[in-house]
């Protein structure tokens, strides 16, 4: 490229900024003034490098309690992800392409954070976790609003309500109804009392209202409404159940059941088992066969529901075949 055709394509490109500028009644002049007095960008400004590896702030002096801080914040980003893949699912009713395309990105945050748990179930010393785990008091994973909204964003609340009142309950109540009856307000309980735990109710006065309000949101235009409204009959609804079935096996499967791996390991101590920080139920609140949670059941036959994951406990934590 000679000198006379940089000089035309960047007065070409200096012309549609003009033109960009002058429509928004700025002058584009000064906003190269701008550019030309500006520093350079660098990485650790991009990301903001320094602020972010100050945000490790320990309670106790046990090393090993910087690894449960930075992945769990690690966690909170891919849920980020998974929220900003979700959030433009409504906006492209008609395009079961793309429908996919969010569902596969999904699945991908999801299978990272199940396969990275390891670094939570082999990553620290198990006399360490135990120790600084009182100084975390009463704060729980379970108090992740983002993990909540993921949910509520996915499916109907119907199927998100705890298995014991689905058939006592309408299912087509309001919001303000169902939320009460929804599966992980009952896993915070107390083991000895049933009341709720303080873990709750730190949880319920900060994101109750806004939960309930995305839920009145998502009401039409959670995962499982778009695809049975503009999905479920065309020739790539095969292809879009096949990522459906993955993301409720990863999101509803394999993370809680690499969480409840994670509690027996820490947690459980012959002939005893320790609470969790947040004085959960956990050996009932973490295996998905209690609670059965399935943000696309119709996709599922009778015999795979009724199983939802029987299979993986019996296999993985009681060395069943």
């Amino acid at each position: 490229m000679d000198k006379t055709e940089i000089k035309e394509e960047l007065y070409q490109q200096l012309k549609k900024l003009d033109e960009k500028y002058d429509a928004m009644g700025q002058d584009l002049s000064s906003y190269l003034d701008g550019l030309l007095y500006s520093d350079y960008l660098t990485y650790w400004d991009y990301i903001h490098l320094d602020t972010l590896l100050s945000l490790q702030n320990p309670r106790t002096s046990f090393p090993d309690e910087k690894i449960f801080i930075a992945y769990h914040q690690i966690t909170e980003l891919f849920f980020k992800l998974i929220l900003m893949e979700i959030e433009q699912i409504p906006g492209e009713e008609g395009n079961t392409e793309k429908f996919i395309m969010r569902i596969d990105r999904i699945n991908r945050y999801f299978q990272q954070l199940v396969n990275s748990f390891e670094i939570m179930i082999d990553g620290m010393e198990k006399e360490q976790f135990l120790k600084f785990r009182m100084s975390l008091l009463p704060s729980s994973g379970f108090q992740s609003v983002q993990y909540r909204m993921i949910e509520i964003c996915s499916t109907d609340l119907r199927n998100l309500m705890n298995v014991s009142y689905r058939e006592k309950i309408d299912p087509d109540g309001s919001e303000d109804v169902l939320y009460d009856y929804l599966y992980w307000k009952s896993g915070a309980t107390e083991l000895a009392t049933g009341k709720k735990t303080l873990t709750l109710n730190q949880f319920d006065e900060k994101y109750s209202e806004q939960l309930k309000n995305l839920a009145k949101k998502y009401r039409e235009t959670n995962i499982w409404q778009v695809y049975q409204k503009y999905h479920s009959s065309n020739d790539l609804t095969d292809q879009a159940i096949k990522s459906m079935r993955e993301l409720d096996s990863v999101a509803n499967l394999f993370w809680p059941l690499a969480h409840f791996k994670s509690a027996v390991r820490y947690l459980h101590r012959d002939p005893n088992v320790i609470s969790a920080t947040g004085g959960t139920n956990w050996q009932k609140f973490l295996p998905p066969k209690f609670q059965k949670v399935i943000f696309f059941p119709d996709i599922w036959t009778e015999e795979e529901r009724n199983d939802w994951g029987k299979g993986w406990v019996m296999k993985e934590i009681l060395n069943e075949k």
